[in-house]
């Protein structure tokens, strides 16, 4: 952790919703005039799509059915925490980006699929801002969430992931089910073991639960839209948050524990926005008075 060059990790797995936190974030960057040093989760991917589908071939032909991103194998997290320490000491280093489809790939004149040179962050930042399936890792060699000054963990009920993920990997990506749920199953073991780990180690968790039927996610013919669904936020440290503020402000939200808030969807990114202002402001002025 780090007073003078602050980090904010918001770790879920993909189809989570934490494109929808990163959104949230700019608001409060643009708002108090910050500066960040913005990092993607899928550049510390360990390889890029063609090298992962021939890894997958040759770990499931050596009898290892559960090979995925969300295992600490499929990614750089030695480099991911070397980052983290490093921006929290000096405000610098190096990162590169992974480019999804050929729009992003265009300017680079590279495949979609594959990942630009490392290159130096931007001179200057005021902090640095992580969305990735790995902010909160740790086991018994690398504690990336160690590094981390505000953790932000998203994680919708598991139905409502696997609706999310079927949806965009079907009609965004022209998958068919039968690939996303091989997929989906592949994933699991990493999924209990590296990835909700990492939810009771942040500082605040945004789980998303939905109001309609979600019993079978592989018959969904729709997504569960934010007014139809309940968000439930969780502080590790309640010291501190102003409760009574938070409630009068989020409308028809009530507190189900000392340390829980539930809220109508519609909701999330403006309590995400009055929630993390003052957080963030927080961090500004430790890092002023530093």
């Amino acid at each position: 952790m780090s007073i003078k060059h602050p980090v904010i990790a918001v770790t879920g797995s993909s189809g989570a919703g934490t494109t929808t936190v990163m959104k949230a974030f700019q608001h409060i960057f643009r708002r108090e005039k910050l500066k960040p040093a913005v990092v993607e989760g899928d550049s510390f991917h360990r390889y890029d799509r063609l090298s992962m589908r021939a890894k997958l071939k040759e770990e499931e032909a050596a009898g290892n059915t559960h090979f995925s991103h969300f295992g600490p194998e499929a990614n750089l997290i030695p480099e991911l925490e070397a980052l983290f320490r490093g921006y929290g000491k000096t405000g610098t280093g190096k990162v590169r980006r992974y480019l999804h489809d050929a729009e992003e790939a265009a300017p680079y004149k590279q495949d979609p699929g594959t990942f630009t040179d490392w290159h130096d962050l931007p001179e200057n930042t005021d902090l640095m801002f992580y969305e990735g399936l790995h902010g909160g890792y740790a086991d018994e060699k690398h504690n990336v969430a160690a590094a981390v000054d505000l953790l932000v963990g998203v994680v919708p009920i598991i139905n409502l992931e696997w609706i999310q993920k079927l949806h965009r990997d079907q009609n965004m990506r022209g998958y068919s089910q039968e690939a996303v749920v091989d997929t989906i199953l592949r994933r699991m073991p990493d999924y209990i073991n590296h990835l909700c780990p990492q939810f009771s180690r942040t500082h605040v968790n945004f789980q998303r639960v939905p109001t309609v039927d979600t019993s079978n996610p592989f018959i969904a013919r729709d997504i569960p839209t934010a007014d139809e669904s309940m968000l439930v936020i969780r502080f590790a440290d309640p010291k501190g948050i102003d409760f009574q503020y938070l409630l009068s402000m989020l409308h028809g939200s009530m507190m189900t524990r000392p340390n829980n808030i539930v809220c109508p969807g519609g909701k999330m990114s403006l309590a995400m926005q009055m929630i993390f202002t003052p957080m963030i402001l927080r961090l500004m002025d430790k890092k002023r008075r530093a």
